[in-house]
């Protein structure tokens, strides 16, 4: 039955995959007919010099005279909307996550067990919880122009642990058979849920920092999504959440080492590097709220701590021994 339950998760993970890949095209056919659409705006304001990027020449009958005035024109659109494809994209990620949360559950009921005890299921559980944290976020603020990148690491972290890090449903360590495993490891996924989302916002950033007063074609349709400020502001406060979350995992796993090794610190590669992700995210928050940074630079630095977060997952828990290496591997 185990085996059974096993085998049907890895069913629905490759097929959560498939479905993945037509929500990331259907968001790249979303980027490109934002351009499209920029285009025919541009082409359509050069036949009409009069009128300004941000007004348009109306004519309107008053008491049987013409009368032409500026309006303003229409805003552009900043990832609202929707385009069919963006819907499309939108619609697949929901179905997909409904198939890579099945495939979660059904992990978890076969090694009867949190699905989170060694490195294939840590991505699983992971990417399931970066889709989730991206699609709640929908409700505050609008940010479907990153699903490209989303789906994107999705895809490709998926891919890697399928092919790298499957194992087959193992008993735990005796040190990861505590309730701290929830708790800390949950709290740690999540907030590199919202870091990921993060370094999108900050991608996104950057480009349109660059962009914004230079005269490009290129990229046409970054004029469809918020001006460099705002994304600024976003980045921030998706990562001060993130930043509150790994602070929590970094308390927890602390106290849980203590319960685990009798010492709080230990000076584990995993440990060492938890500690230096929450030293970049701390300089980034500190340097942007009181050293006045903003534009690239405090992009940059947060784009160094989603490059520290991906090595850590992807170097330290696969390559560097210590207590902290996963059953299974």
């Amino acid at each position: 039955m185990t085996t059974n339950l096993a085998t049907y998760s890895v069913v629905l993970t490759y097929s959560a995959m498939a479905v993945y890949v037509v929500a990331f095209i259907a968001f790249a056919l979303d980027m490109a007919k934002r351009a499209g659409d920029v285009t025919a705006a541009a082409a359509g304001a050069a036949d009409a010099p009069r009128a300004t990027a941000a007004e348009q020449t109306v004519a309107t009958v008053r008491g049987g005279t013409v009368v032409l005035e500026k309006v303003a024109a229409p805003a552009k659109r900043e990832g609202g909307g929707g385009s069919r494809f963006e819907r499309v994209g939108m619609a697949m990620t929901i179905l997909a996550l409904v198939l890579h949360v099945g495939s979660i559950v059904l992990r978890g009921i076969a090694a009867d067990r949190v699905p989170w005890g060694n490195m294939f299921e840590f991505s699983l559980t992971g990417t399931g919880l970066i889709i989730t944290i991206f699609l709640l976020v929908q409700l505050w603020q609008n940010l479907k122009f990153l699903g490209v990148f989303i789906t994107g690491l999705t895809i490709i972290l998926l891919g890697i642990a399928t092919v790298n890090y499957y194992v087959p449903v193992v008993p735990l360590q005796p040190a990861l058979q505590s309730y701290w495993l929830v708790i800390h490891v949950f709290v740690a996924i999540a907030g590199t849920g919202f870091f990921a989302l993060g370094a999108g916002l900050a991608v996104s950033q950057l480009v349109q920092t660059y962009r914004q007063g230079r005269p490009s074609g290129k990229l046409r349709f970054m004029e469809t999504l918020p001006d460099a400020d705002r994304l600024e502001v976003l980045t921030y406060r998706v990562i001060l959440v993130g930043f509150v979350l790994w602070t929590f995992t970094l308390i927890a796993g602390a106290i849980w080492a203590e319960r685990a090794w009798g010492r709080y610190w230990g000076w584990d590669t995993k440990e060492v590097w938890t500690f230096i992700i929450w030293v970049v995210y701390a300089g980034y928050i500190h340097a942007r709220a009181t050293r006045g940074w903003r534009g690239a630079r405090s992009s940059w630095l947060a784009l160094i701590g989603f490059a520290a977060v991906m090595f850590n997952f992807s170097v330290v828990n696969v390559f560097f021994k210590g207590l902290h290496s996963y059953s299974g591997l």
